[in-house]
């Protein structure tokens, strides 16, 4: 059955309308500051309702919750502790750049801002700067609207005597829009508001002569460029980027400033990870010295004299907070009502027009007020000239306004204020005080029509006042603004620590790393059913090459590797050979030198190590291995140029070539090293057993068995042939070679 009072509307309109009406209200009553006193409709209530309780900056402090229950009881019917956290963001000195609040208790601390007493235990008054903000309240100056039961009055907005806006900043997040104003220097735009009052179409360099950047609580330095805080002014978009402060102390670093609203306790949190996952090895280490002579002490022990410290901070400076970005967005509710990203001269300007309208409504205000009282006087001095009518009149009459307003052409407002004279005014030092008042007034009153009336004087005034909250509310700027290096991380090889490791692989594929070179594999512990495959020496800040029996080569950093305090871990857990593939060998070197790679069927290539590295935990192809063939244990080429390489099959045969000849590829079959008998069918009859990197001027050890015989000089230029050859046999008695190395 259908109703004619129910309104019948499509769901998408309704839900469309209804998100677009509470997105309008987050923007313009919750989220976005204005740019008349830079404040959100919270924050604007808490510095009202506490003038109203009378707390000015010499009243006595009084709980925090007496504030905290008007502001909700009175004109903010929302949750308590947002209301009280904004209280708290106001009376902290090293949120806000210019404080609002003064209190007493614990208001939280840079460490931790959100470590406040709750507000049963703080005291607030408000700090003398809210006088900016307050002083001409009363004077006309602004709009008062009902609050939301409409049982009081509010004010719209505060007549800020300054463009609070800029000096304290503001974040706020809307639908589908914030605001991120940073603080700057009363001083700077102070200054910059003179200029334009007398310069009103100045540009933006010549506000830029005098504001240098935002300016915060903290002396930390900011390290944009010039340009781009001019870009930054000029569209009111863009970043800052702010750098801690240090000091070198005894061979010690100590950070004497951090960014803004960036914790020491997160900054030790920060350095102190990276020492733990062996990242920051030239650090021994770090700790917090703070105290209330020194806010900000933290202490960086380097590992030695020697380490440079700038190259280190740099490092620091690029992976931890020490170095933090802050995004601008000049987003704020203009004049008009409506929200909208402004570049610093239309901020500046705007809101110079805020200011003298002001202006323009207080002397409006107080002209009216001086023109009443002159109205009153005019009609006060008549009693004085004509005491004994007045006087006579007032016995003889039941009702004596109307006769003295008919007899002595008065009005109702000043005969009201004749009848409510008191004789002891009748005295003749009173109508002398009187004629001074009103000479007084009469010269308020024309001065007051002046400024109405002339806008150059208007903006004198304008420009005396600002002058005036400057000298008496400006300081110094925090923080300076100074081209600095650009910060870096430093490459993970040079935060390694380099030592000497032995790297052990396990039949089964399980890895560790020993520290030293003298480290024995074979007498370690291992597994049931597992034991020693190969061991290599290496450095800590290298990467290891594992070699599986299917050609394919993997590369892992020697620091990630397990101890050999016990029995490592399996390869697998950090590298994925294909199923049924097992890791055959295994290789170190330094980046830029060459490694040998070789297979039992003769074939091989020289590679450069840097070329074998994989990111891909899958490996790459590198050696094709033909049937039936394995790997040969790869060897270092440390100089090509004058190195040899020596080839011996199971069959007794030695060859010798130049490193020289072997090509240098990344990956594929290599070409021959030594000629090889095959059997029909391909399968293979010999195979290189041994290959070795010898210099020719020293000579080659041959190990057979027990026995061993030495090569050297024109003994081992019989073998020296090309690449490719079949070798010579070795003396009767040495061709069941066990082993080659080369004289040292």
């Amino acid at each position: 059955m259908m109703h004619d009072t129910v309104e019948q509307q499509a769901l998408a309109t309704f839900t469309e309308k209804a998100y677009l009406d509470y997105s309008m209200y987050v923007i313009l009553d919750r989220a976005l500051p204005h740019i008349a006193d830079g404040f959100k409709p919270v924050q604007r209530r808490i510095i009202y309702a506490m003038s109203e309780l009378g707390l000015k900056a010499s009243a006595k402090h009084k709980k925090s919750a007496r504030t905290v229950g008007d502001v909700l009881g009175k004109f903010h019917p929302h949750g308590d502790t947002a209301c009280y956290e904004a209280m708290v963001l106001m009376a902290q000195n090293f949120s806000y750049r210019y404080p609002l609040i003064d209190g007493q208790g614990n208001w939280g601390s840079p460490d931790d801002p959100k470590s406040f007493a709750a507000m049963r235990y703080t005291e607030a008054r408000l700090a003398a700067y809210a006088e900016l903000l307050l002083a001409e309240l009363p004077l006309g100056t602004v709009a008062w609207t009902d609050n939301f039961d409409a049982t009081l009055q509010e004010p719209a907005l505060l007549p800020a005597r300054l463009p609070n806006v800029l000096l304290n900043g503001a974040m706020g997040i809307a639908v589908g829009m914030s605001a991120d104003i940073l603080p700057h220097n009363l001083v700077e735009v102070a200054n910059a508001c003179i200029h334009l009052l007398d310069y009103p179409d100045a540009d933006l360099d010549a506000l830029l002569t005098h504001i240098q950047a935002p300016d915060f609580p903290t002396t930390a330095e900011i390290i944009t460029p010039k340009d781009v805080l001019r870009q930054l002014y000029a569209t009111g978009n863009g970043s800052i980027r702010m750098r801690a402060v240090y000091i070198e102390e005894k061979h010690q670093i100590v950070i004497t400033a951090l960014p803004y609203q960036v914790s020491g306790a997160k900054i030790i949190e920060q350095i102190a990870w990276q020492m733990q996952q062996k990242k920051l090895p030239m650090v021994e280490d770090v700790r917090d010295e703070s105290d209330h002579e020194h806010p900000t002490r933290l202490v960086i022990i380097p590992r030695s004299n020697r380490i440079d410290v700038q190259e280190l901070m740099l490092h620091l400076f690029a992976t931890t907070d020490l170095e933090h970005s802050y995004r601008v967005n000049f987003n704020l509710i203009g004049l008009d009502g409506k929200p909208q990203v402004k570049s610093l001269v239309n901020l500046l300007n705007e809101w110079m027009q805020f200011r003298l309208q002001t202006v323009i409504k207080r002397t409006t205000f107080r002209l009216q007020k001086v023109c009443d009282r002159l109205h009153i006087l005019d009609g006060l001095i008549i009693v004085f000239l004509n005491i004994d009518a007045i006087i006579a009149i007032i016995r003889e009459n039941d009702n004596p306004k109307p006769e003295l307003m008919s007899h002595f052409a008065l009005t109702s407002q000043q005969a009201d204020a004749i009848l409510d004279l008191k004789l002891r005014h009748l005295a003749k030092l009173e109508e002398m005080h009187l004629r001074a008042e009103q000479a007084e007034l009469i010269a308020e009153r024309d001065t007051l029509q002046d400024i109405l009336n002339d806008e150059q004087c208007l903006r004198a005034v304008v420009k005396a006042e600002i002058i005036a909250d400057r000298d008496q509310y400006g300081d110094k700027r925090c923080s300076p603004v100074i081209i600095r290096q650009a910060s870096s991380a430093l490459r993970e090889e040079t935060l390694i620590v380099n030592e000497p490791l032995t790297i052990i692989l396990s039949t089964k594929g399980w890895i560790r790393a020993a520290k030293g070179f003298n480290v024995d594999g074979r007498s370690l512990s291992y597994k049931a059913g597992d034991e020693f495959k190969a061991q290599i020496n290496a450095r800590s800040n290298l990467s290891i090459l594992f070699f599986d029996n299917e050609g394919k080569v993997y590369s892992v950093p020697a620091h990630t590797l397990p101890s050999a305090r016990g029995q490592g871990e399996p390869l697998t857990s950090k590298l994925n050979p294909a199923e049924g593939a097992y890791f055959a060998t295994l290789a170190a070197g330094d980046p830029d030198e060459y490694l040998l790679l070789a297979n039992d069927a003769g074939y091989g290539f020289k590679a450069k190590i840097s070329a074998l590295y994989v990111k891909n935990r899958n490996g790459k192809t590198c050696l094709k291995l033909p049937n039936n063939s394995h790997w040969l244990p790869p060897l270092l080429l440390q100089d090509v140029t004058q190195s040899a390489i020596a080839c011996v099959t199971n069959s007794g045969k030695l060859l010798l070539f130049s490193a020289a000849d072997l090509p240098e590829l990344e990956r594929g079959k290599g070409s021959r090293l030594m000629q090889i008998a095959f059997k029909q069918e391909g399968k293979l009859q010999e195979t290189i057993q041994f290959i070795q990197v010898i210099n020719m001027d020293q000579g080659l050890i041959v190990h057979a068995g027990k026995r061993y015989i030495v090569l050297k000089g024109s003994d081992l230029s019989t073998y020296f042939a090309s690449r490719g050859r079949k070798g010579r046999l070795l003396p009767r008695g040495f061709q069941n070679v066990t082993g080659l190395e080369q004289v040292l």
